[in-house]
């Protein structure tokens, strides 16, 4: 009887060692099944992640001898090499792709834009920030920018002080929003915007002041609206993971083949696509009569 208490006493601490072992191992398997939230890449931010996934690129697909047709991959290869973000070179070498979309947008088809600068700028914004905080933030700031341009218009305040002002109601609106933003979890994207993005929407608010001072209502709505659209496709084209590749390991394709698109886009003379509906229209409406 002694002999059998005394096995019970000493197996009794080896059972509640495997009972802890094996719970602590099963809620260690529970933790380890939930799924890591995934970080959002951001081009236009050098971090860990989108250099590394950029640099992945560059690396799984060497380039070979230098020759006339891969020596802007050898110069880019280098570049990444000795310190230069690779986010940052795909970035420059898509700019001229935006503007000449922009630029083709405005003078083929005939979409009516404030200038060529201001859309790819809300564009590389766009792609900073994410398509819904972007879309947010520029609602914010363009309500913000129309209601200060009426209120300050009865106060009859110089140029300069007025659009100091208008920018310092915009801040306001802006910390306002990200504030209000920090309440609810669906709006938190906007919290993580960087500073850069957010300047680069708040110092446009002087452009569109400006093309709401020398239009008509609609007329200004109608050149917001289709800058504002087209800086959202020329956005999805830069955050597109395919033209990012393409730019990394073809650079020469797309840096010269834009620049040969350009000028031969200059050397059209003819109607706008959007000039030849209007004048159809107008020819139908003149056999119908």
């Amino acid at each position: 009887m002694l002999v059998m208490v005394g096995l019970w006493l000493l197996t009794t601490p080896v059972l509640a060692q495997e009972t802890a072992t094996s719970s602590a191992t099963g809620s260690a398997e529970v933790v380890t099944e939930q799924k890591i939230p995934e970080i959002k890449t951001d081009l236009t931010q050098p971090t860990v992640e989108v250099k590394n996934k950029l640099e992945a690129v560059l690396f799984e697909n060497p380039v070979g001898e230098l020759s006339w047709k891969n020596f802007l991959r050898h110069a880019l290869d280098s570049a990444v090499e000795n310190g230069v973000p690779a986010n940052t070179a795909v970035l420059i070498l898509l700019f001229p792709l935006v503007v000449a979309i922009v630029a083709a947008a405005r003078h083929l088809i005939g979409i009516r834009g404030a200038g060529i600068l201001t859309p790819s700028l809300l564009a590389v914004s766009f792609l900073a920030t994410g398509i819904w905080a972007g879309v947010a933030l520029f609602g914010v700031i363009l309500l913000v920018s129309t209601l200060a341009r009426t209120l300050l218009k009865q106060m009859r305040l110089q140029y300069l002080p007025r659009l100091a002002l208008l920018l310092w109601m915009v801040s306001g609106a802006v910390f306002l929003s990200l504030w209000g933003a920090s309440f609810w979890e669906f709006t938190r994207g906007i919290m993580e915007v960087g500073i850069f993005p957010i300047l680069i929407l708040m110092l446009l608010a002087e452009t569109f002041i400006d093309i709401q001072s020398g239009r008509s209502g609609s007329e200004a709505r109608a050149m917001i609206l289709q800058t504002f659209v087209l800086a959202m496709f020329t956005s999805l084209i830069l955050g597109w993971e395919v033209v990012q590749k393409t730019v990394l390991l073809y650079p020469e394709l797309i840096y010269f083949g834009v620049g040969v698109f350009d000028i031969f886009m200059g050397k059209y003379t003819g109607l706008r696509l959007s000039e030849y509906w209007l004048f159809k229209k107008a020819t139908n409406d003149d056999e119908e009569e």
